[in-house]
């Protein structure tokens, strides 16, 4: 039997900052090494939030390891986090970055799908490298098929949301009640929303509905306090979930939370588990994270991955508009599930690789086949972008020389048996509906490695977002290239009207974190008190 809690305690309506305010001045001891200089002189405590560690991905020789094999990642969170502290004058902790998600932020001008049959469209270019003149750019490019608002299908959406004491702040659960009343607003006649909070414990306050009216009412009348029931939270959600199922429609929980789960199920392996024996009942899940300090960025974005879902960091009003406006569709609708991508490189075109980004969708090569090995999945509309540094056949690598290698005859470029292809792309997929996996093929000719030119429009944006991301993420394979040469590459890069406001934007970013840099290199006692 649900419990069912009727929360008449209205929080006012706050102004919210905009990503372009300031905020706390709390700082962080995280982050590529001149930052974490600037943060320690501030005296800044220990980080309190929560993010995974992952170490960059290191550099792979092709002779013993030719195949690259990854689950796709949809998810923004990292960028809009990012944002975020930047923003705030603060330090950005490196396991905060994760470069897939700063570089599928923003959408490319990729060709939509053709008439192949295929969900998405996939695309491959090549391009020198701008920070190292020895190696070269692979970029992989997916886009999913567009659907129009009226031609989504019907909805059955659960809100959780978490009303415990820690969501009691401007940036949480005020800014919750509006980004899902975008959600109202965007309802359909044929849609039903219902809403699930918990604290010190979980309940129902409000059943499945297709007023927009209620659901608006029924979000106002939340206030926060108390513990985090987490858990139990997430149980009653896919309980009301699979009460309401629509079998041709889209059946999903949305979560807002700052992930302090602090009551019964809080261990990060327990929740996954949780999620994983739900998400087979075609009920997907959309993490969306609010506020700081004590942020769970690692739970979270974890869960999202297990649920088949997306997870996105909410850091204003104009980014609740992207998500769960602008791209509603993205966010609620799959294409594709289960999508994997796999990158086989020609040992006589190319000697040494490495993935920019991906670190935790990394799959082993005989995953890719194996259909009971879960993967990312794609929304209409979604892009997912990939960009692989390639040390071409001859030139310098970063992995030294070994002894055997280098006793043996060398392979000229285009010498190989390869049939001239520099790669072959490889992707897995299912269709929502299920069934067993589909593949899609598409070779990289070797000749786009030997012509290949510097970076630019389009593939120029993608790459200066890839160095942004390992700029901060201290990767040290970019050599003496910085924040001046990432914003130079972007430029004015814009790309089409609709992404002109967030890569211009963007720009501002890079500024900011040029700045944190400036400020970290003055010695110390040459700093102002």
């Amino acid at each position: 039997m649900r419990v069912k809690l009727l929360i008449s305690v209205a929080i006012p309506a706050l102004l919210l900052a905009s990503c372009s305010q300031g905020g706390s001045s709390t700082s962080y001891q995280s982050g590529p090494q001149e930052m974490a200089e600037a943060a320690d002189y501030a005296g800044a405590p220990e980080n309190p939030e929560r993010y995974a560690k992952n170490a960059v991905a290191s550099v792979r020789a092709v002779a013993q390891e030719p195949v690259s094999t990854f689950a796709v990642d949809v998810d923004t969170a990292a960028y809009a986090n990012v944002r975020r502290f930047l923003t705030q004058g603060q330090a950005v902790p490196r396991d905060a970055v994760r470069a897939e998600e700063l570089i599928n932020y923003f959408r490319y001008d990729y060709p939509a799908p053709g008439d192949r049959g295929a969900p998405f469209s996939v695309t491959t270019d090549v391009a020198q490298t701008p920070w190292n003149p020895e190696t070269r750019l692979l970029r992989v490019g997916l886009r999913g098929y567009d659907l129009a608002r009226n031609q989504r299908p019907p909805a059955n959406l659960v809100f959780l949301v978490d009303v415990s004491g820690s969501m009691d702040e401007a940036d949480k659960l005020p800014l919750v009640k509006q980004a899902l009343g975008l959600v109202a607003e965007n309802m359909k006649a044929d849609d039903h929303v219902s809403i699930v909070v918990y604290a010190g414990a979980a309940g129902v306050v409000l059943e499945p509905t297709s007023s927009a009216a209620e659901v608006r009412n029924a979000l106002g009348n939340l206030s926060a306090g108390g513990s985090t029931a987490g858990g139990e939270g997430i149980e009653l959600a896919y309980a009301l979930a699979r009460e309401n199922f629509r079998e041709d429609g889209v059946n999903r929980v949305i979560l807002a939370s700052d992930g302090d789960f602090n009551v019964g199920v809080t261990d990060q392996s327990q929740l996954e588990q949780l999620i994983e024996k739900n998400r087979d009942d075609g009920i997907t899940l959309t993490v969306l994270g609010f506020g700081q300090g004590n942020l769970n960025d690692s739970m979270m974005e974890s869960i999202a991955d297990k649920g088949n879902g997306n997870y996105a960091y909410v850091d204003g009003i104009d980014e609740a508009r992207k998500v769960l406006d602008t791209e509603l569709s993205s966010t609620l609708f799959t294409i594709a599930k289960d999508v994997k991508v796999q990158v086989e490189f020609n040992p006589a075109e190319v000697s040494q690789y490495r993935l920019i980004g991906y670190e935790n969708r990394a799959l082993r090569e005989e995953d890719f086949k194996n259909d009971k090995v879960d993967a990312g999945d794609i929304g209409a509309g979604h892009q997912v972008t990939a960009i692989y540094e390639i040390v071409p056949a001859g030139s310098k690598g970063w992995l030294p020389d070994r002894h055997f290698a280098a006793n043996r005859q060398p392979v000229g470029a285009g010498e190989g048996t390869g049939g001239g292809e520099l790669a072959q792309v490889r992707l897995r997929y299912k269709l929502p509906n299920g069934g067993p996996s589909r593949l899609i093929t598409r070779p990289v000719e070797a000749s786009q490695l030997r012509s290949a030119p510097l970076p630019s429009g389009d593939l120029a944006f993608a790459v200066a977002v890839a160095g942004f991301a390992q700029k901060l993420r201290g990767d040290d394979l970019l050599g003496d290239w910085g924040f001046a040469d990432v914003k130079r590459l972007a430029g004015s890069q814009w790309g089409f009207s609709q992404q002109a406001r967030w890569r211009s934007e963007f720009l501002h970013l890079v500024d900011l974190a040029a700045g944190q840099t400036r400020t970290a290199s003055v010695p110390r006692q040459d700093r102002p008190l």
